[in-house]
C-alpha cells in the first residue's frame, strides 16, 4: 500500500491510498484526514486505512503530491556504501582517515539532515547553496518511523549535499547538508509490508540539463554496509522522536569529482517499489527563484 499527502485545487489538504493513476482520501468521522502521523501511528497503518479509505477515488491529475510529512524530524546516516566511503575521502585528504574509520566503525555517522519546512516535496525546486561550487545530489532509501521508532514504511529521499563545504573541513558537514530546500522526500510512502525484499531494491539516478541525461546510474540496496534495524537503533539512543521520524540511508551512487549541479538540472530518483521523486535545481540568489 502507498501513502500520499496530496492537496486539491480547492487548497484542501488530504492523506490518500494511491492505487495507480487514482487517489482514495482517507475520511472518518465526516472528515478527510490531513496528518500522515496519524496512520502512521497506528498498530496496522494498512488495515486502518483500509477502513477509512473513501469509495469515491479522486484521478491524480486532479491534485498535487506534496512532501509525505508532517512535523517529523529528518535524519540521515553518512557513510553506508563503500562508494560514498571513497568519494567522501576524496572531498578531503586531511579527512580520508575519519571516512575510513566510520565505514568500518560499530557506531555510524549520523546527522540531522532537515525539519519539514525545509523538505521539498514531488515537483518542488531544491537548492544548491550561493556559497558552493560543488554539488550534488543523493539518492536514498529513506525509513519511516512512527514515534515507537517501529519501521512502518519507506520512501525516497534526496539528501543534497555541498561536497566542498563538507570537503573543507568535516565540522562544515551541518552547513554542507543543511539549509533551506536541502533534502527531496516522496512520492509516496510505501508501507514496509508492500516493499520488495532488500536484493530486489535498486535505486536509480538520473540528472537531465537541457533536456539531455548529464548523469546516470544504478546500485542496489544490498550494497550497504548496516542493516535498517542497526541504524534504527543507533538512532534511538538517548533520544526520542514524538512525532516520528525520517531516516535517509546512504547513497552509493556519487557523479564524480568533475561534476556539480546547475540551476534548471531536473534530478529523477527511482526506487523499486515506491516510485520517482522528481525535482527541479535552483539557487539562493539567482533569478530561477521567480
Amino acid at each position: 500500500m502507498k501513502l500520499v499527502k496530496a492537496i486539491d485545487d480547492r487548497q484542501t489538504l488530504f492523506v490518500a491510498i494511491w492505487e495507480d493513476d487514482r487517489l482514495f482520501p482517507l475520511q472518518a468521522h465526516g472528515r478527510w484526514l490531513s496528518d500522515l502521523s496519524e496512520v502512521l501511528e497506528q498498530n496496522d497503518p494498512a488495515a486502518f486505512a483500509r477502513l477509512w479509505r473513501s469509495p469515491d477515488p479522486i484521478s491524480l491529475d486532479k491534485v498535487s503530491l506534496l512532501a509525505p510529512i508532517d512535523k517529523q524530524e529528518v535524519w540521515a546516516a553518512g557513510v553506508t556504501y563503500k562508494r560514498s566511503k571513497s568519494a567522501r575521502m576524496e572531498e578531503s585528504e586531511t579527512a580520508a582517515d575519519c571516512y575510513d574509520r566510520v565505514y568500518q566503525s560499530p557506531r555510524p555517522e549520523l546527522f540531522f539532515k532537515a525539519s519539514p519546512h525545509r523538505v521539498a516535496g514531488p515537483h518542488e525546486p531544491l537548492r544548491i547553496r550561493h556559497d558552493s561550487k560543488w554539488n550534488v545530489p543523493e539518492p536514498e532509501l529513506t525509513l519511516v518511523m512512527n514515534s515507537r521508532l517501529e519501521l512502518v514504511g519507506f520512501t525516497i529521499g534526496n539528501d543534497m549535499s555541498s561536497r566542498d563545504i563538507e570537503g573543507d573541513n568535516p565540522l562544515y558537514l551541518p552547513q554542507a547538508k543543511v539549509y533551506d530546500q536541502c533534502c527531496g522526500l516522496g512520492p509516496c510512502i510505501t508501507l514496509a509490508e508492500a516493499m520488495p525484499t532488500i536484493a530486489e531494491i535498486e535505486i536509480q539516478l538520473e540528472i537531465s540539463r537541457n533536456e539531455q541525461v548529464v548523469f546516470a546510474d544504478r546500485i542496489g540496496v544490498d550494497q550497504m554496509a548496516r542493516g535498517f534495524q542497526e541504524l534504527i537503533g543507533w538512532l534511538g539512543r538517548d533520544q526520542s522522536f514524538p512525532n516520528g521520524v525520517f531516516m535517509l540511508t546512504g547513497t552509493g551512487i556519487v557523479p564524480d569529482s568533475s561534476f556539480t549541479l546547475a540551476p534548471d538540472d531536473v534530478v529523477s530518483i527511482s526506487i523499486s517499489g515506491i516510485g520517482t521523486l522528481t525535482n527541479r535545481i535552483v539557487q539562493f540568489g539567482g533569478a530561477e527563484e521567480a
